[in-house]
């Protein structure tokens, strides 16, 4: 993807909206000194852009009983293209799996999952990742507490 360069509303509206993805229009464009039809002509353009992504809700895990927060470092058996897509759309697929990165270093990927317990983890990690075929082994890591979350970036 290229990037785009950013002007002084523009990101304004970005800090905005990454906050309050829910703020209307009006407030959107009173909050960053524009126009509403500047602010929506911007919008659409950064849409158009890919900058903006999906509008959603970010759920608390505590709440919905998700209480156990996980990294887990996997190492592949081989890391041919053919295991490597594989892999990935096993863990495209597993909902519990909130992120995964391929890394460089000792470990080919690492996984953020939230679960509710130990059970469901184990169950994961015996019965589905390391069962997986083009996965040779995994290091799990267990937070103690999330001293700090965010979903937004620095523009």
């Amino acid at each position: 993807m290229k990037e785009i360069s950013l002007d002084t509303l523009d990101r304004k509206l970005l800090r905005v909206l990454q906050r309050r993805a829910d703020i209307s229009q009006l407030a959107l464009s009173e909050e960053v000194g524009a126009s509403p039809a500047s602010c929506w002509r911007r919008l659409r353009s950064l849409e158009d852009a890919g900058v903006l992504g999906p509008v959603v809700r970010l759920l608390n895990p505590q709440a919905v009983g998700k209480k156990l927060d996980i990294v887990c470092q996997v190492r592949m058996k081989v890391h041919d293209l053919e295991s490597r897509a594989s892999f990935e759309a096993f863990i495209a697929r597993r909902d519990e799996v909130m992120e995964c990165l391929s890394m460089s270093g000792e470990w080919d990927y690492q996984l953020r999952l939230t679960l509710t317990d130990m059970a469901e983890y184990e169950d994961f990690l015996m019965r589905h990742l390391l069962a997986h075929p083009t996965v040779a082994n995994s290091a799990s890591h267990f937070a103690l507490k999330r001293i700090k979350y965010t979903t937004a970036l620095s523009v």
